[in-house]
C-alpha cells in the first residue's frame, strides 16, 4: 500500500545511539536519539483525539441538515483537506449511510512546542524541537455488531520501527528496538501508522494527530468530563491541584489531569494510562448524554472547533479522515454502541530488565487481535489498571434511546416507531477472554483515581 509523507523536519537531540541509523539525508539523526519526555513533558490528551475526532463526526451529522450546514461542511472539508496527510489510498463512500465493515484508526497525541502558550508550558521557552507521539491509541470499530475497541500503547514501551518514508523521496531505514514515541519524530503520523500496523498486525485506514493546545480547545468544546479522585492530588510537573471527590474538567485543567502521572499509582506511564481511560470512558459517556447529542449549538461548538484546530495546526488528519461524507458513516457506525461493548485496554507489556522502560507481551497481545480480526466480543479478566493508577468504584447506566422523528409527506415530523422485538433471539455470540496480563475497562466501568502507592 502506497504512502506519502507529509511536511515534517527531522529535529533530534543528544542521547543514546540508536540500535540502527537513518540513512543518507539524515546525517545529524546517524549519531543521536530522540530523548524520551517523562513528567514535566508528559502525554496529551487520548481521548480528546479519540473524540475530539469522533465528537467532530457526529457533529457533521447533526449540521448537515439545512443549507447553513451544508455550506459550513462544505467549507470544513475544504480546509480539512488542505491540511491533511496520505497514509494509502482511500475509496469515496458511494452514499450516506452507516459504514460497511470495520473501521481501525489511529489516534496520537505529541509533545511538540509549536504553537503552545508558554504560559500554560514553561518549559516551551527553552524546548530544544522535536515532536513524538507520547499518546498511541488504536481504535477499532467492529462490522456488525458494532464494538469500539480502543487500544493504548505505552510510549515507553520498546518495538521495532519499520523503514519509513523520508521528507524528500527515499526512506529513513528500519530500527530494531526504540520507544514507540520516537515514531512520530523520525517520519510523522505516516511512521507511527507504519509502527502499530507492523507491531499488531492491524490495517489501519484513518489517523489523527493532535498537539496541546488542541486538546484544551476541545475540552473547552464540550463543555467539560467528570473525573473521580480517591485524594487530594498536586503535581508541580503538570500543575494539577485537586481535591479528593469529583470535579469536571475543562479546558488546560483536563490536559492536566489527563498528562499526570507522579502521584497515582505506581507514578508510571502505565498508572497514567487507567487514568486516561477513565476520562475517556466518562467522555463517551457524555457524548452519548442528550446533553450533547440532542444539542445542535454544542455538537455544532464541537464541530468548528475541530476544523479551527487542524487549521491552526493543532489537529493533523490522514486524508481518509477529511471526507464529511466518510465523517458521518463512521459516526453512524459508532452513536448507539451500549457502553458495556465499548472497552478500552493496554497493550500488554512487562518490564524491560533494568526497569525504566517496557516490553510487548505479544503472546497475551495476539488473543485481543485474533478476536478483533474475527469480529469477536471481549471479555476483560485483569484488573482496570496495570499501574494501579484506578480502582471500578460503579456501573454507569446505559442511557434511554432518545425517539427520533423522520419528516411526513406533508412536511411534519412524526416519531419513529419502535421495533417490535423478534420472536427469534439472535444466537449469542461468546466472548473471548483475555488474558489477565491485559489491563482495562469498559464505559460501563465508573472508575476513581488512586493515589500513589
Amino acid at each position: 500500500m502506497s504512502r506519502g509523507f507529509e511536511s515534517h523536519t527531522l529535529r533530534t537531540q543528544k542521547g543514546m545511539p540508536v540500535s540502527e541509523t537513518p540513512p543518507d539525508g539524515a546525517a545529524r539523526a546517524r549519531s543521536r536519539q530522540p530523548v524520551a519526555r517523562h513528567g514535566i513533558l508528559s502525554s496529551p490528551s487520548p481521548l480528546r483525539q479519540v473524540m475530539a475526532i469522533l465528537g467532530a463526526m457526529v457533529a457533521v451529522v447533526a449540521i448537515s441538515v439545512g443549507a447553513v450546514g451544508a455550506f459550513y461542511v462544505w467549507d470544513a472539508a475544504r480546509a480539512l483537506r488542505d491540511n491533511s496527510v496520505s497514509i494509502g489510498d482511500e475509496t469515496l463512500p458511494p452514499e450516506l449511510g452507516e459504514i460497511e465493515g470495520g473501521v481501525n484508526m489511529l489516534v496520537v497525541g505529541t509533545d511538540s512546542c509549536e504553537g503552545q502558550d508558554v504560559k500554560l508550558f514553561p518549559r516551551c521557552k527553552h524546548d530544544a524541537g522535536g515532536e513524538r507521539n507520547d499518546v498511541t491509541m488504536l481504535v477499532h470499530i467492529s462490522d456488525s455488531p458494532r464494538r469500539v475497541t480502543v487500544v493504548s500503547f505505552p510510549r515507553d514501551m520498546i518495538v521495532p520501527i519499520p523503514s519509513c518514508p523520508a521528507e524528500g523521496g527515499g526512506s529513513y531505514s528500519a530500527m530494531s528496538a526504540q520507544m514507540i514515541n520516537s515514531s512520530y519524530m523520525y517520519g510523522g503520523l505516516p511512521c507511527t501508522v507504519l509502527t502499530v500496523e507492523a507491531l499488531t498486525g492491524i490495517d489501519i485506514q484513518y489517523a489523527a494527530a493532535i498537539r496541546w493546545t488542541g486538546v484544551i480547545n476541545m475540552s473547552d468544546a464540550i463543555g467539560g468530563v467528570d473525573v473521580c479522585v480517591a485524594a487530594d492530588i498536586k503535581d508541580k510537573h503538570t500543575g494539577l491541584d485537586l481535591k479528593a471527590g469529583n470535579h469536571t474538567l475543562v479546558g488546560a485543567q483536563a490536559l492536566q489531569f489527563l498528562r499526570i502521572r507522579h502521584g497515582i499509582g505506581d507514578g508510571s506511564d502505565l498508572g497514567r494510562i487507567s487514568n486516561q481511560q477513565q476520562f475517556m470512558s466518562s467522555l463517551v459517556r457524555k457524548l452519548q448524554s442528550d446533553g450533547v447529542l440532542a444539542n445542535p449549538s454544542v455538537l455544532f461548538n464541537i464541530a468548528t472547533t475541530a476544523v479551527s484546530q487542524v487549521q491552526n495546526g493543532q489537529l493533523v488528519l490522514s486524508d481518509s479522515l477529511t471526507n464529511p461524507q466518510r465523517m458521518v458513516q463512521i459516526a453512524m457506525a459508532v452513536k448507539s454502541v451500549p457502553y458495556k461493548d465499548i472497552v478500552f485496554v493496554q497493550y500488554p507489556t512487562k518490564y524491560a530488565p533494568g526497569g525504566g522502560r517496557v516490553l510487548p507481551v505479544t503472546d497475551a497481545a495476539s488473543v485481543l487481535f485474533e478476536a478483533l480480526a474475527e469480529n469477536r466480543p471481549v471479555k476483560l479478566t485483569g484488573s482496570a489498571s496495570q499501574g494501579y493508577g484506578v480502582e471500578v468504584i460503579g456501573e454507569a447506566e446505559q442511557p434511554t434511546p432518545t425517539p427520533t422523528a423522520t419528516a411526513s409527506e406533508s412536511g411534519s415530523p412524526k416519531p419513529t416507531k419502535t421495533p417490535k422485538p423478534s420472536k427469534t433471539p439472535k444466537p449469542t455470540e461468546t466472548a473471548v477472554e483475555l488474558p489477565n496480563a491485559i489491563a482495562g475497562q469498559t464505559a460501563a466501568d465508573v472508575t476513581c483515581t488512586q493515589a500513589e502507592r
